[in-house]
């Protein structure tokens, strides 16, 4: 499967604004977009107006790098957000908070997205018991999430409990961290995720 391999911190300075894609290093000096607060590349210091639809295409990106999404599948969740009832950005934050690896990161088990997707692709993480290794997984209300047992003794799940322990989950998750297991209480609503996108930019985007 097709996946950026490029520098992560390229992409927040593309952006403009911190996406926390390296975990515990976007919340250090070292983070590139507090050195760099411009682009990368040649012209990335020049001032450039976007237009409406340049916007809206940054927005989309925006969203796509903030969850680690590439474009076909971005696609095919805006889609399934179209044919969903309720409005169509908000379904598809919705979906989108929803992907396994990215509830894995609320939950203070990983110490970003990416972090996140690597750690289920290993198969650390089971949902209702079985062991669950798909990244874009969706989870629904009810289900548990929790860390293997064998899992729980490794290092590197030591490492990472110890970043992410002042990390609050969000309400649409009850985190047990004695047990290192959580509960989707709900489904997440617009008000409980606090990324920093317009989702109606992107449905303008595609709407065209």
């Amino acid at each position: 499967m097709a996946r950026y391999t490029d520098a992560s911190c390229r992409l927040c300075r593309r952006e403009g604004l911190k996406l926390y894609l390296k975990g515990e290093r976007c919340y250090t000096d070292k983070c590139a977009i507090a050195r760099r607060q411009y682009a990368p590349g040649q012209h990335g210091q020049r001032r450039i107006k976007l237009s409406e639809y340049g916007i809206q295409l940054r927005e989309k990106q925006k969203a796509k790098r903030i969850y680690g999404v590439l474009e076909r599948q971005f696609e095919k969740y805006f889609e399934m957000a179209e044919r969903k009832r309720g409005i169509t950005g908000d379904n598809l934050l919705q979906i989108l908070e929803t992907r396994l690896d990215n509830a894995v990161y609320r939950m203070g088990f990983a110490s970003s997205r990416k972090e996140g997707r690597q750690l289920v692709l290993h198969g650390h993480f089971t949902v209702n018991g079985q062991k669950v290794n798909i990244p874009s997984y969706l989870i629904s209300e009810g289900d548990v999430i929790a860390i293997k047992e064998e899992s729980k003794k490794s290092e590197k799940f030591k490492e990472v409990l110890e970043i992410t322990s002042g990390r609050i989950a969000p309400q649409w998750l009850d985190v047990d961290t004695e047990n290192l297991s959580g509960k989707v209480v709900s489904l997440p609503t617009r008000e409980d995720i606090d990324i920093p996108i317009e989702d109606h930019l992107i449905v303008e985007l595609y709407s065209k």
